[in-house]
């Protein structure tokens, strides 16, 4: 009891603050990096001025290259890292679960039905009344409402089932159905369609352009800004929910908001880049392990930097310096996640 009330103090230790800070700054510094380097290569003077609005008049296709490719693909890394991140914290903490992820519920599975829907069964175009959606706006409009979706139904059995593990239980059989959904969609599509889906569900940085990227930024700040505002109770629910109660926190009304929050940050970051494998699952224990804390004042900003940092790094290791091709993402994420989750089951074990 003492060693948990301990990590509920109102203050960060300063351990804590050091940690943050270097998160940052590494978060920062591959941020950066992420600009200026891809596979073509850009002297460091002509990015600057073309970062400062200076151009290069020489060679106009470099102005493209940093404004249009680099800078909208760091922002998506850095918000999609963080958001997937904060969503695997917050499921970890509400179901007392080290394995439970944005995934485990189905929500990524619901929007990967919604795009599957569009691209599979519309073609990749439809019209309701006098609104006509196609191409890439259609896709991230029926992966939003797929995975939003899946989280209201996951927010009206929360209404039934008190008991968190048969909550998420429940979270896992509609993700399981949505994803025979799927592969029945599939079966019945065209060759040109599943290459379609194959391509999406690979996942990528580099699908959000400058003029779609401020919806990502809204919805995923948003977010965020929601999770800030659960640390209070999260720290309560690391003490047992009949504790959390005694402090006056609304157990159910707690579990809505976090349900709703990781719908949210999910949703985003799966509808703008496709599903992201084990960045949600494995990031939280990387930030504990350099904390050594489950204080959330100072573990979901670490969560939320750490996240970023690997997707900036993933996102850097995906495109080959002079050989002009990409890596999917989720190529790389698993080689990173998997030890970390394959780590955590055998201290489950001991």
């Amino acid at each position: 009891m003492d060693t948990l009330n301990q990590q509920n103090r109102r203050y960060p230790s300063w351990r804590g603050m050091g940690v943050g800070s270097l998160l940052a700054l590494l978060t920062l510094f591959l941020f950066v990096l992420s600009l200026y380097s891809g596979s073509v290569s850009i002297p460091f003077k002509s990015v600057t001025d073309i970062l400062l609005g200076r151009g290069v008049a020489d060679h106009p296709s470099w102005q493209y290259i940093v404004m249009e490719n680099r800078l909208p693909q760091a922002i998506t890394a850095l918000l999609s890292g963080a958001s997937l991140a904060v969503s695997g914290l917050l499921l970890q903490t509400a179901f007392r679960n080290p394995l439970a992820g944005p995934s485990v519920l189905g929500i990524d599975s619901g929007a990967h039905l919604g795009v599957a829907l569009v691209v599979l069964v519309a073609s990749g175009s439809m019209t309701t009344g006098t609104l006509t959606l196609s191409g890439f706006a259609l896709v991230i409009a029926a992966a939003l409402v797929g995975a939003l979706a899946v989280m209201a139904v996951l927010l009206f059995l929360s209404r039934l089932l008190q008991n968190n593990v048969m909550l998420l239980i429940a979270g896992m059989m509609v993700g399981y159905i949505a994803s025979s959904m799927i592969s029945l969609l599939n079966f019945k599509a065209t060759a040109e369609g599943v290459h379609a889906m194959t391509l999406w569900g690979m996942g990528s940085f580099a699908s959000v352009s400058l003029d779609r990227l401020p919806y990502m930024v809204g919805i995923c700040l948003f977010g965020l800004v929601l999770s800030v505002l659960l640390i209070k109770p999260l720290n309560a629910l690391l003490l047992g929910d009949n504790y959390a109660r005694n402090l006056g926190i609304s157990i159910t009304r707690t579990r809505t908001l976090l349900l709703f929050t990781t719908g949210l940050l999910t949703a985003a970051s799966t509808a703008f880049c496709g599903p992201i494998a084990f960045i949600g699952l494995a990031v939280p224990h990387i930030a504990r392990l350099f904390l050594g804390s489950a204080n959330h004042r100072t573990l979901l900003p670490a969560t939320l930097f750490t996240g970023s940092s690997l997707a900036l790094a993933c996102n850097l290791i995906s495109t080959l310096p002079g050989e002009g091709g990409v890596i999917p993402i989720n190529v790389i994420t698993p080689v990173i996640g998997a030890p970390v989750v394959l780590w955590v089951i055998l201290r489950l074990e001991k």
